[in-house]
């Protein structure tokens, strides 16, 4: 179980504060005992949250990744002809590394700033987001869009125009409450529906 770059600085912190927790325990009692718990909790949340375990599933020829963990909030068209949406619910409980869910090039990287509301409305679709376009064999393009939440509201991309990505790496992170949209053209048939479970690298999302 490896830990993600981002939250390398966020346990050290937490070590940090607990070991002049205990510092301060040796002179103040009563102020010590909270920053040491104050610290190995905030350490350990940490350590939790920005886990990034390996992934090793081998996709059948045709099998589209999912990108991320979560609940699948809904399947649908929205308006753009073509294109099937499924938006997955990232609650805080769950791994928030994104992964490619084909190979492909990346063509296209889009930050858009937006919203902050909380990632399980509906409105959160104009909320603060990331595009990231993979077009691979016969030139298939997917879309997996990092969208913010109400808490953290950060994100980071691990990729770039032009970059060439293997089915199932890490492309990108988004940190706490979250969504992942991703879009499909309809020549793929969506193997979920709303309300199921889904893992990055684990889940087959959807068919060619």
């Amino acid at each position: 179980m490896g830990i993600a770059p981002a939250g390398i600085k966020l346990i050290v912190g937490g070590l940090v504060a607990a070991a002049i927790g205990t510092m301060l325990m040796a002179w103040v009692r009563w102020a010590g005992i909270p920053v040491l718990v104050l610290g190995l909790f905030f350490a350990a949340f940490s350590a939790y949250f920005f886990r990034d375990p390996e992934r090793e599933k081998v996709f059948a020829p045709g099998e589209i990744a999912c990108p991320a963990d979560g609940t699948v909030m809904s399947v649908q068209n929205e308006g753009t002809p073509g294109i099937t949406v499924v938006r997955i619910f990232l609650s805080v409980l769950n791994v928030h590394v994104q992964r490619a869910p084909m190979a492909g090039k990346v063509t296209k990287t889009l930050y858009t700033k937006g919203t902050f509301a909380i990632a399980y409305k509906p409105e959160a679709s104009t909320n603060e987001r990331n595009l990231i376009q993979i077009t691979g064999e016969h030139g298939r393009t997917i879309g997996v869009e990092q969208i913010t939440g109400s808490i953290a509201r950060r994100i980071a991309c691990y990729v770039a125009e032009g970059q060439e990505v293997k089915i199932s790496e890490r492309i990108g992170m988004i940190y706490f409450g979250s969504q992942v949209a991703v879009y499909l053209p309809d020549t793929a048939r969506v193997l979920v529906k709303p309300g199921d479970k889904v893992e990055g690298a684990e889940t087959a999302l959807a068919l060619w």
